[in-house]
């Protein structure tokens, strides 16, 4: 499905400025609306959601300076930038007082400098929103005040989140996939006096090392090919609020050393660049690697380890907490059933004890994909064993019980056979991603190495 473009407003009462922003940005693919008059804006802006006003600041009835006004209490997601001939320092001062998120001068002295300038707003603004939703998605499921919590690992996880919030401190969050390593980091955002300010989140496992370092510190126009612009980095992004690196572990010993740095002095140089820009960001890293044992074999930097740990979190997984399972799958339940508009009551007595024995290799994860699963199959006001589509606990082996590892192979075995081979599926039900599913098809040797590497 094509990206949808972002929509922009173009309002000046001169016709030729009018028709020379609206082609330039037509040109970059934007959906732009032109309007000759502040109240045509007006008349414009109750009909639909733009994601960017461009305003010129002059105009006859009602001015820029009103329209922002305007904007800011009808839709403050909408971002301003004014135009304006004049240049003076007290007109630019007044609209970033009240909203305005840039300023610039006519006529333009060149055409890139609008399209940078727009590039970049609306880049923020996407950064900005993509938090939001995912913020308001999170607390949606498990309300940072109400975490599902009973046992005394979890409980004791959440009380170090809380204590180390209104700090500063460099928090190394440790678990199996699925444990719900990102809530926590979110957790202790919100707990934070950072809270109000932006939570920006990179997967370093999801990026090449190339386009990591560009996404971590940006780059300049011309740094490599395909930079057509200049771009801020998420570190500049979370400037004022927190970075969550996820899965630090899979990042190269050169970016290590680069991302110490930042660390170490809070400033950076984009790629392609040297101009130092200053980042205040409070950092949370998080992986499901070892990184003492990377350390000892020279695969993780010792000096990264170590401001990294500052202040460790490990996060039991979901089958150490075994009095948690139900409560979680209740509330998981309930909220698929209110979104689906399903009046599901609960589990049956099978569905319980299948809930409560299961391995759940993929952990928190899992359980939340396998309760929605569920409530979708879900014909009755109960969910059974059926709609689970759980594989039951294994009887023990004569001479002793099955190791996790046994378990967790089964799982997988299980999952592959009721998708038909299909791997990505087979991900899905476990909860687990599909790089993960191949790394322990190859472990428990279910496959062949070369299978594993194509």
């Amino acid at each position: 499905m094509a990206k949808p473009k972002a929509s922009i407003l173009v309002v000046d009462d001169e016709p030729a400025m009018r028709l020379l922003l609206s082609s330039v940005l037509k040109e970059e693919g934007y959906d732009v609306t032109a309007a000759a008059s502040g109240k045509e804006a007006l008349q414009l802006i109750t009909t639909r959601h733009y994601h960017l006003v461009l305003t010129d600041l002059k105009m006859p009835g009602i001015s820029g300076l009103e329209l922002l006004e305007q904007v800011k209490r009808d839709d403050p997601g909408t971002a301003v930038i004014i135009l304006t001939a004049f240049g003076t320092v007290e007109g630019a001062v007044e609209a970033m007082r009240k909203g305005a998120v840039h300023y610039l001068l006519k006529p333009l002295a060149n055409p890139d400098e609008l399209r940078l300038t727009v590039r970049r707003v609306l880049e923020e603004r996407r950064v900005t929103d993509e938090a939001t939703t995912l913020r308001q998605a999170t607390e949606a499921v498990f309300p940072f005040g109400e975490i599902i919590a009973g046992d005394a690992k979890m409980q004791a996880a959440l009380e170090l989140g809380r204590s180390v919030a209104p700090t500063d401190a460099t928090v190394l969050i440790t678990g199996e996939t699925g444990t719900g390593k990102e809530l926590m980091a979110r957790a202790i955002h919100h707990w934070s006096p950072r809270a109000e300010q932006a939570f920006v989140a990179v997967n370093c496992a999801a990026l090449a090392e190339t386009l990591l370092e560009s996404e971590l510190f940006g780059h300049e126009k011309g740094a490599f090919t395909g930079a057509a612009a200049q771009r801020r980095g998420r570190f500049e992004l979370a400037h004022g609020g927190t970075l969550f690196l996820d899965e630090v572990g899979e990042m190269s010993p050169a970016l290590q050393a680069k991302l110490l740095r930042v660390l170490q002095e809070r400033t950076l140089e984009r790629v392609g660049g040297t101009k130092t820009v200053t980042v205040d960001v409070r950092v949370i890293a998080a992986t499901n690697r070892d990184l003492r044992q990377m350390m000892v074999a020279k695969t993780f930097r010792e000096d990264l380890y170590y401001r990294f740990s500052v202040f460790p979190i490990v996060l039991p997984p979901l089958r150490e907490r075994p009095t948690d399972i139900l409560p979680l799958a209740d509330h998981l339940m309930r909220e698929v059933g209110r979104r689906l508009g399903k009046p599901i009551q609960g589990f049956t007595a099978e569905a319980t004890a299948l809930l409560q024995t299961y391995a759940w290799p993929g952990n928190i994860r899992e359980l939340q994909n396998v309760i929605e699963r569920a409530a979708i199959l879900c014909r009755e006001d109960r969910i059974g064993p059926t709609q689970l589509n759980l594989a039951p606990p294994a009887a023990p082996v004569s001479g002793g019980s099955k190791t996790l590892k046994d378990l967790e192979r089964e799982a997988i075995l299980a999952a592959l056979d009721a998708h038909g081979g299909n791997r990505r599926r087979a991900a899905e039900q476990l909860g687990i991603g599909l790089r993960t599913l191949y790394a322990r098809l190859k472990e428990y040797g279910i496959f062949t190495e070369a299978e594993a590497n194509e």
